[in-house]
């Protein structure tokens, strides 16, 4: 990986400083160069999420954070969900999830019902209508997922990036239900 230098740091002809070793718990200052892939990482998180959240909505499918909800769902065991599991489950944003699953079920993709085994309880559970609309929308999720990024990297690339990944989130190793590791 390259080092980006500040402007002042080239014109005084200043050298990068050497990566530092992984774990190093080497202090991190305000000029640190790995704050610019720090950055660049949540810039690029950033801008998919927008091109992938236009193209639903220019398609005329549902926002991003509605298929996230429907996704989870879609690959948990009997398609339900408690809230608490839910909100550790979605990728996106927790907040609002109650609200965004309100209007989920008002539309009737998901509904509520209560756990047998707790009455105070109740699990979030994908309906018909929901994974017709979840499959209805994945045509246009999956096609901007395979043009923005799948596309544009090798085979190797991507075994990379998701080695990369494992390490920041070992639990990122554990593909959801029904998926092999490197699917």
């Amino acid at each position: 990986m390259c080092a980006v230098m500040s402007e002042s740091e080239l014109a005084s002809g200043a050298t990068p400083a050497p990566p530092a070793a992984a774990g190093s718990g080497q202090p991190v200052s305000p000029d640190d160069w790995r704050l610019v892939v720090w950055r660049s990482f949540l810039r690029t998180h950033n801008h998919l999420l927008r091109q992938l959240e236009q193209q639903l909505v220019e398609h005329g499918k549902l926002a991003l954070g509605n298929y996230d909800v429907l996704v989870q769902l879609a690959e948990a065991p009997g398609n339900r969900l408690r809230m608490s599991e839910l909100a550790e489950a979605v990728l996106l944003s927790r907040s609002g999830l109650t609200r965004l699953v309100d209007r989920l079920q008002k539309d009737g993709l998901v509904q509520r019902q209560p756990d047998p085994e707790d009455a105070r309880g109740m699990y979030t559970v994908l309906t018909a209508k929901g994974r017709n609309t979840l499959r209805d929308a994945s045509r246009v999720h999956l096609a901007g997922v395979s043009s923005l990024v799948l596309d544009r990297l090798s085979e190797t690339q991507l075994r990379q990036l998701e080695a990369l990944m494992i390490q920041l989130d070992p639990a990122a190793a554990t593909p959801p239900a029904g998926q092999q590791p490197g699917d």
